[in-house]
């Protein structure tokens, strides 16, 4: 039996405010009274730090017309405030592959320009970088991009991004929830569009986007001497169909092969179970076509374009997945050395906190200042906003598949990733190398670092209790050792205090406050506790450390470190 205060929220979408269409799917669900009524309507769909997110469908917690459209009232009250003096406000307006991408985007477009906000529209799907472009490019005081990312087919939702071209965050983010919050109405929001507000756009600032991008190629000289080094790409039904095989071809790579299948554009992503280029799954026909025109690399963007997987061919001809680290451990590592040679010394990089330390290793050889923020690339975009004009970003990325390369975008980047990989590829490839030996070669220089992610599952609240309850006991009654190695020092990201476990001593963190326990052990092993803030699910971070005396011993290190990981996911499971 449905909770009556659930019956009669839905029955306030009966009224003549809401569409025949609505009316009609909302009466059918009251009629049958299902699970599907609680979860369309138990609760208000989030506006969350960074937008909107959910399943779409009628209902106060779907994403719909009216969900989408009282979010965007919310929006557009807060930039007519923030921006009470500017004779024209502008935002822009992006979307991906998604179920319904026009719609919503139809739909935001209606309600900005009622409110007498101007809009330039992409005239078809775009990459969530590009929008960040075109936000700098055309000088608008915000964006947003309809994208569930790589949440699966039945979901949608948008970011919302500020005038520095990043997605926002304090103050704006909050003001922006509270002015939402205010709408409680539907018939407060302002859907008749006043079209002569509205500039479409395309063409233009993708030549502009892919121009300046081309500008960031450290080794067009390499590339010129490779530029037939084979190479596959899929956008896995998404956004990089057009842009990515175009990016590689700027920067002067020729011999592309695409999965055909794929580069079918459909928000239903037929071909794979998730549109996640993190899932093996969603690379094995990428690979199947590698194996078959004898390619050395394989890359796969997300619907919306921002983060990359890569196979690399190995010593047996076989495909090797790598993690995000060791993916951005690569990047990194070529762009500090093609750069070293023209330092200034006010160059900098940015990783995330959960992201491997490995990369701070490198920065530390090169003389490059590396700074760590929380999760999230909004944290890496603050960073780029703070030194702008004084110092030199070079390069950011985080464990998730998600990379920079300069700073004409503030978010992060798979279509300059994907050019970035391959040129080095190609520089690998100048010196005799593939991606495996260099990645190896790092190994022996640096380290051998492996991670590894678990995400333990509690349902309902009673799990949202249990895991608020390891949490505070991670917290208040820190661990000393874990299995076995002592624990050096603690990290508490929401009281900003780092423990140093040895001598006691405590110090600031200077980071804004965030639920993050993380564990630094003797011998390397770095461990993060990291609470969602929306489902009753914690993520542990695992990164242990090994020694890779010579090359030879890379799979015999690997088993070792991957032993040492088994048992590390056995005792927080």
């Amino acid at each position: 039996m449905t909770d009556p205060k659930i019956i009669e929220r839905a029955k306030t979408w009966l009224t003549d405010s809401y569409d025949k269409e609505t009316r009609e799917q909302v009466s059918k669900m009251l009629a049958e009274d299902s699970t599907e009524l609680t979860d369309a309507f138990y609760k208000d769909l989030e506006f969350g730090t960074g937008g909107l997110r959910g399943i779409m469908g009628p209902g106060t917690n779907r994403m719909n017309k009216y969900t989408v459209g009282k979010a965007t009232q919310g929006l557009a009250n807060y930039l007519n405030m923030a921006f009470a003096e500017e004779t024209q406000i502008k935002v822009a307006i992006a979307y991906d592959c998604r179920i319904n991408n026009t719609f919503f985007a139809d739909i935001v477009s209606s309600v900005l320009t009622a409110n007498g906000i101007k809009v330039f529209l992409f005239d078809a799907l775009r990459p969530t970088p590009e929008l960040s472009f075109a936000i700098r490019q055309l000088q608008c005081h915000s964006g947003i991009v309809i994208t569930a990312s790589h949440n699966p087919k039945e979901y949608n939702g948008y970011k919302v991004y500020w005038n520095d071209g990043a997605q926002i965050i304090a103050p704006h983010d909050k003001n922006i929830i509270d002015e939402v919050l205010k709408i409680t109405d539907v018939d407060a929001v302002k859907f008749n569009a006043d079209k002569t507000l509205i500039t479409m756009i395309g063409e233009e600032v993708d030549n502009a986007y892919l121009s300046k991008m081309a500008t960031y190629s450290l080794s067009p000289e390499v590339i010129r001497a490779n530029h037939d080094m084979k190479i596959v790409y899929t956008p896995i039904h998404g956004t990089g169909v057009e842009l990515v095989p175009k990016a590689l071809k700027k920067f002067g790579f020729t011999n592309i092969f695409s999965v055909d299948a794929q580069n079918v554009v459909d928000g239903s992503f037929p071909t794979v179970k998730s549109p996640n280029p993190e899932e093996p799954e969603a690379l094995k026909m990428a690979i199947e076509k590698a194996k078959e025109v004898d390619a050395s690399l394989v890359m796969a963007t997300d619907p919306d374009s921002d983060r990359v997987g890569i196979a690399i061919k190995d010593k047996s001809d076989d495909f090797k997945l790598l993690n995000g680290n060791q993916t951005a451990t690569l990047l990194f590592y070529y762009i500090l050395n093609k750069e070293k040679e023209q330092l200034k010394g006010n160059e900098f990089m940015v990783k995330t906190i959960v992201t491997t330390e490995l990369l701070k290793e490198i920065a530390d050889s090169f003389n490059i200042e590396n700074f760590d923020v929380l999760t999230g690339f909004k944290y890496i975009a603050a960073i780029i906003r703070e030194f702008e004009g004084r110092k030199r970003f070079l390069v950011g990325g985080e464990e998730s598949y998600g990379y920079l390369v300069g700073d004409y975008v503030r978010d992060k980047d798979a279509v300059i990733s994907c050019a970035m990989i391959a040129e080095t590829a190609a520089w690998a490839q100048s010196q005799n190398k593939s991606l495996e030996d260099l990645l190896a070669e790092i190994y022996v220089q640096f380290g051998f670092y492996k991670e590894r992610l678990l995400s333990v599952v509690r349902q309902g609240k009673a799990g949202a209790d249990e895991i608020a309850g390891w949490m505070d006991n991670y917290r208040n009654n820190p661990l000393k050792s874990i299995n076995g190695i002592p624990v050096i020092a603690v990290f508490d990201y929401l009281n900003s205090i780092k423990t140093d476990m040895k001598t006691g001593n405590q110090t600031k963190i200077n980071l804004p406050s965030s639920n993050v326990m993380q564990f630094l052990l003797e011998d390397g092993t770095k461990i993060t506790a990291r609470p969602s803030g929306t489902e009753p699910k914690i993520k542990y971070y695992f990164s242990v450390k090994g020694n890779l005396e010579k090359q030879e011993d890379f799979e015999k290190t690997e088993k070792e470190l991957d032993t040492k990981l088994d048992e590390l996911v056995k005792t927080f499971r």
